[in-house]
């Protein structure tokens, strides 16, 4: 941390609505981290409940595609989300004391890893005010042809917008009046190495294309919600019924 312009990354966080650290952990770090979640996947992926775990083809465990909440089954992930340099960052971001929420996995399998959809954060968290962040640190090299991340610069200064059913396990949500003007000319890609670490307000605007290649694509998330914010508990039911009305 002390070696990051501290001053520099609030202003992109506040301004841009996200923040691009390359090589945020060294390459022993990500070797290490890699190791530690292909035996947390061997190990504790069997045991799971349904709704931590999610596959393209649910028939076939090659295509693991996202774990929810991985600090609830291996002290290593518990401390890399309560206790890091990855908490401290949020803070910083923030401004303020941080609620550590989960420590998620991701891939997009080769050839069917399937589009995440343009979505906010907070039409999922529902927080008042809306402030969280969200990281997502490359545990390979990700480029546009295995779905790299994207985002819509200030898009976190504007709102919510309208939402709607998608059919992306895992993302049910997705903005139904995406890729106006404005969000096309204020679309930026952001092509990863392993190590390199993207942060994103809970408003900002983001999404990933499907992976078109051979090769996988692997993440790891972490999501902080500022101590001052409060889930709006109204918007919160509201929302609920109307996902058991979807899928009923």
């Amino acid at each position: 941390m002390e070696t990051i312009d501290t001053q520099a990354l609030k202003e992109s966080f506040r301004t841009n609505g996200y923040v691009f650290l390359p090589g945020f952990l060294s390459a022993e770090e990500v070797s290490e981290l890699n190791d530690k979640v292909q035996h947390f996947i061997a190990s504790q992926v069997a045991d799971m409940p349904w709704g931590h775990i999610f596959y393209e083809d649910k028939n076939d465990p090659t295509t693991l595609k996202q774990l929810i909440d991985m600090q609830r089954y291996d002290p290593y992930f518990d401390k890399m989300l309560n206790d890091s340099k990855f908490k401290q960052l949020a803070e910083l971001l923030l401004d303020d004391a941080v609620i550590p929420k989960t420590l998620e996995y991701f891939n997009k399998p080769p050839r069917i890893g399937k589009p995440t959809p343009p979505h906010q954060d907070n039409y999922y968290f529902m927080l008042k005010p809306a402030e969280a962040a969200t990281m997502w640190l490359a545990l390979e090299d990700v480029d546009a042809e295995n779905g790299c991340v994207r985002y819509v610069t200030g898009s976190h200064l504007h709102g919510v917008r309208p939402h709607g059913r998608t059919q992306t396990l895992g993302f049910s949500q997705g903005i139904t009046d995406f890729w106006t003007d404005d969000d096309q000319a204020k679309a930026v890609a952001f092509p990863a190495k392993a190590g390199d670490l993207l942060i994103h307000h809970s408003m900002t605007i983001h999404w990933a294309e499907a992976n078109r290649s051979e090769r996988t694509r692997k993440a790891l998330g972490w999501i902080y919600w500022a101590a001052s914010a409060q889930e709006d508990t109204e918007a919160k039911a509201a929302y609920q019924k109307k996902l058991q009305a979807e899928t009923a």
